[in-house]
C-alpha cells in the first residue's frame, strides 16, 4: 500500500522562512532562513494532509461563510481570486475546459508527459517516490507495460471531456486565481496563494484539484481572460472544489532530496 510521506516530513519542521527576495538579474529566487520555533495553525496542521483529490465530489454547495474563507486564502499581493458557483458559470468554465483539454489530448509531446509522469502501480510508485499514483485518480492499478497501452487508446478528447464534465459538474465551484501582472514576482506569488487556499480548504475537509486546461493553452487563455473581464490581469490556475472522502495518495521525495 502506498503510504503519504509527507507526515514524516512536515511533523517536526526546523525551519521557517522569513523573507524572500527575488533577484531579476540572475534569473533566481533567493529565499532567507532562520531557526525558529514552528508556530501552530490551522493551516500548518493541515500540511501533511493536503492533497489533489481527482475525483468525483459530492456536489453540494458550501456554506457561504466557507466560499469566504478560501477567497480570502488565495488573496496576495498582487493575486485574487475568483470564485465561480452558479450553474451556468460552471457550465461556461466547462466549455473552455474542453476546449483547451482537446488541443492538449491532440499534442504528442503533452501525451508524452502524462504517461512519464502517471505512476501505474504501487511499486513503480515506491521506487521513484513521485509522480501521479493510478489510484489516486480512481483508476486500478496494472504494469506499466500495460498501463502505457490503455492509456494510449483511451485517452481520447471525448474521454477526457466526459471525465472532466463529470468532475466539474459535481463540484460546488470553481476558484480562478489571477495575477495583475505576467512576471516572475506573481508567478511566485500566485503559487504562494495556491498553497494558502489548498490549506485552507483541507483544514475545512474540502478537496481540491486543478482543472488548468483553460490557462495552459495560449490561445484558450486569451478568450478565458476575455469570459471573465480581467482586462489587463492573467488567469493562472482554475481550482475546483467540494467535498468527498479522501483518496489514495501519490508519494512525494523526502525533503533531503529535494532541498541541497
Amino acid at each position: 500500500m502506498v503510504r503519504n510521506t509527507q507526515q514524516r516530513i512536515w511533523s517536526k519542521p526546523r525551519w521557517q522562512a522569513v523573507s524572500m527576495r527575488m533577484s531579476m538579474q540572475d534569473n533566481a529566487i533567493a529565499v532567507a532562513f532562520v531557526d525558529t520555533t514552528p508556530v501552530r495553525s490551522p493551516l500548518f496542521e493541515a500540511i501533511p494532509n493536503r492533497q489533489c483529490s481527482r475525483s468525483i465530489y459530492d456536489g453540494h454547495p458550501l456554506a457561504a461563510k466557507d466560499l469566504r474563507a478560501l477567497e480570502d486564502a488565495a488573496h496576495h499581493d498582487g493575486v485574487h481570486a475568483i470564485v465561480l458557483t452558479a450553474t451556468p458559470e460552471i457550465e461556461t468554465v466547462l466549455e473552455y475546459v474542453t476546449r483547451a483539454n482537446a488541443i492538449q489530448i491532440g499534442d504528442p509531446a503533452f501525451v508524452a508527459e502524462l504517461k512519464a509522469w502517471i505512476r501505474f502501480n504501487e511499486t513503480e510508485a515506491m521506487r521513484t517516490g513521485d509522480g501521479l499514483f493510478s489510484r489516486s485518480t480512481g483508476n486500478p492499478t496494472v504494469p506499466r507495460w500495460l498501463g502505457t497501452r490503455l492509456l494510449r487508446a483511451l485517452l481520447t478528447p471525448k474521454s477526457e471531456n466526459d471525465k472532466c464534465a463529470k468532475q466539474l459538474r459535481s463540484s460546488a465551484g470553481v476558484i480562478v486565481v489571477v495575477s495583475d501582472a505576467n512576471d516572475q514576482q506573481h508567478w511566485i506569488e500566485v503559487g504562494r496563494s495556491y498553497e494558502r487556499l489548498a490549506l485552507q480548504a483541507t483544514a475545512l475537509g474540502i478537496r481540491t484539484a486543478f482543472l488548468n486546461q483553460p490557462v495552459e493553452v495560449g490561445t484558450v487563455r486569451s478568450q478565458f481572460a476575455k469570459w471573465l473581464n480581467l482586462g489587463g490581469r492573467r488567469p493562472d490556475l482554475v481550482v475546483r472544489f467540494g467535498r468527498r472522502p479522501e483518496m489514495p495518495r501519490s508519494l512525494r521525495r523526502p525533503i533531503d532530496h529535494v532541498l541541497v
